[in-house]
């Protein structure tokens, strides 16, 4: 009998806390968003990491449809400095929900000018612009061709500057500031194709001529910070000029494309009848690097650890991730991520540690 009286007594709580739940769900859902607001509006997540370098995987995903990623865009704070590289559609919402101080932001670096690395650059410019009451455009580096870019984003958004003027004030939306200033990166031509645009104190950047092509020239770029570094392929198929670059580097991100899964979504479309997406399908398997192309660049290069990010095709589990490797495990020793939005990955100056967290 005593059974029964549990049960029973169980079966009772149970209905009060729904109840309870049911009643009060008004309350209970201002009180988690309190909560939320609190922890995460007008978070400046740069200002409490400690002094290194860290990277804000804003954009893990590609031109394909993907529900779980934004296109690519990776920020990067060192030290004192915020980039950002690539911006792709949505990482400019991924990077302030990850904390990344937009409004202090110094430089946008492209790889290249394809769609996907650049459709999200609008949003990125008002939100530095607005978000830093900037009083200069935004610098924005690139490959020949940046100036076209930044010029018809400039357009497309001045008309909406002058309603955020008016209804804001000069004062937080100065029309000084409001747009991106292009910085034409010219493609390094001597040995290796590498080349320091920036070495001030202890920071340098360096821009690397990679092979995405036809698109030429494409560029992956390291950052180096106080003893720390980090590399960012862009889209290139494996690059002895990369590999070189990247020597002894702590982390390598570098893009990869599963081959034997693309080829599944080709063959899908054309018995759909979809032969013009069948022929993109096959197109894109020439100008990128496989798995194994990313762990033999990193096992080649040294680096200590590898992150694949412009993941194609989409993942929707992460259940998938040892099928998209494939063999990469067996040519690279160290450790092998496929990146996730949100991903942080932190190298605190003065010692060896690579620390990860998911920002969600």
């Amino acid at each position: 009998m005593m059974w029964r009286w549990v049960v029973l007594v169980v079966s009772g709580l149970f209905v009060a806390v729904a109840a309870s739940a049911f009643l009060f769900q008004r309350q209970i859902g201002e009180a988690i968003f309190r909560q939320a607001v609190a922890e995460n509006v007008g978070r400046d997540r740069g200002a409490e990491l400690p002094d290194g370098l860290h990277v804000f995987m804003c954009g893990s995903g590609s031109p394909l449809p993907d529900p779980t990623r934004a296109g690519p865009c990776v920020g990067v704070i060192a030290g004192s400095h915020a980039m950002v590289f690539d911006t792709g559609s949505g990482g400019a919402r991924r990077l302030a929900r990850m904390g990344f101080p937009v409004g202090r932001l110094e430089k946008v670096y492209l790889t290249h000018l394809h769609s996907d690395h650049i459709d999200g650059l609008g949003e990125l410019m008002l939100q530095a612009w607005i978000g830093g009451s900037r009083s200069t455009p935004l610098p924005i580096a690139g490959p020949e061709g940046v100036g076209d870019v930044v010029a018809g984003f400039n357009m497309a958004y001045r008309l909406d500057s002058t309603y955020r003027t008016a209804h804001h004030g000069a004062e937080i939306a100065n029309p000084a500031g409001f747009g991106g200033a292009a910085e034409v990166i010219p493609a390094p031509t001597g040995a290796g194709h590498a080349q320091v645009l920036v070495d001030k104190g202890d920071l340098k950047v360096t821009v690397i001529v990679v092979n995405h092509a036809p698109i030429s020239p494409a560029f992956g770029y390291r950052i180096d910070y106080k003893g720390r570094s980090v590399v960012l392929s862009g889209d290139t198929v494996y690059s002895a000029d990369l590999v070189a670059a990247a020597s002894g580097a702590d982390v390598l991100f570098h893009e990869a494309l599963r081959p034997s899964m693309v080829m599944e979504m080709r063959d899908a479309t054309a018995k759909r009848g979809q032969t013009h997406i069948a022929k993109v399908m096959g197109d894109i398997l020439d100008y990128h690097a496989s798995p194994e192309d990313a762990a033999r660049a990193a096992a080649d290069a040294k680096a200590r650890q590898l992150v694949i990010y412009h993941i194609v095709p989409p993942l929707p589990s992460s259940m998938l991730d040892t099928a998209f490797l494939g063999d990469a495990p067996k040519l690279f020793s160290g450790p092998i991520r496929v990146a996730e939005d949100g991903l942080l990955v932190s190298l605190p100056a003065g010692g060896t540690a690579i620390d990860q967290q998911v920002i969600r």
